[in-house]
């Protein structure tokens, strides 16, 4: 895998990834763009998300919507690394049983999503849900 960050002006940078796509990034606290910190939290909310509607599709589940809250506490001296991460997920679909949404976030964050795993190493992160289903 390769990406490429590219200085633009002032503290503005370009990102683009192998396959082609391009992201703006900001380090002056997300004037313009997310900030780079800001893009690690929402990979890690992206990946887990895949996982969880990956899940469920696969198990034939009916999912309609599913959202992620991102909570994150970082450390107050630099390096500001994130110290805990909670992920709150909103699933909604037809006769979804909390036990099935509860087992693909654990599955999610047990062994599938990359980004969670490789920063769970470092971070507290911690993972609830609630299940909404409609008629």
């Amino acid at each position: 895998m390769e990406a490429r960050v590219k200085w633009v002006e002032n503290m503005t940078f370009l990102g683009e990834s192998a396959s082609g796509h391009q992201i703006t990034m900001d380090g002056n606290a997300g004037e313009k763009a997310p900030n780079p910190m800001e893009m690690v939290l929402m990979a890690t909310g992206g990946c887990s998300a895949i996982d969880v509607v990956s899940i469920l599709q696969k198990g034939r589940h009916q999912v309609i919507d599913c959202d992620v809250k991102l909570t994150a506490e970082r450390r107050e001296t630099a390096p500001r690394l994130f110290t805990h991460i909670n992920l709150h997920f909103s699933v909604t679909g037809r006769d979804l049983k909390e036990s099935t949404v509860e087992r693909a976030v654990e599955l999610s964050a047990e062994k599938y999503c990359s980004v969670s795993l490789m920063l769970g190493e470092s971070v507290n992160i911690t993972h609830s849900f609630e299940v909404k289903n409609i008629e």
